[in-house]
């Protein structure tokens, strides 16, 4: 993996955890009974664009070993992601 690769990976988890906490305030804000269900959206929001960029690098990737460290290094990020993101709103 390249260094392009890591902050373009960085950006992105960066750019999902903003909007998550911008939108966990607003909701907060104007609907607070609604937190649950925007917790629920978010999480299929997350799920379904972290595997759709492991996904397209898996299809764009040159060997299988670039794939699986690919791979490990976003799940990673995921759960690094969800635990600052879970110790800050919560």
């Amino acid at each position: 993996m390249d260094e392009q690769t890591i902050f373009l990976s960085i950006l992105f988890f960066t750019l999902l955890a903003v909007a998550y906490c911008k939108g966990y305030d607003i909701t907060r804000k104007h609907a607070p009974q609604r937190l649950p269900q925007f917790y629920f959206i978010m999480a299929v929001i997350r799920f379904t664009l972290v595997v759709t960029a492991v996904g397209i690098y898996a299809f764009l990737a040159e060997n299988r070993t670039s794939t699986i460290r690919f791979a490990a290094m976003f799940i990673v990020m995921y759960v690094v992601m969800m635990v600052v993101i879970l110790k800050l709103k919560h």
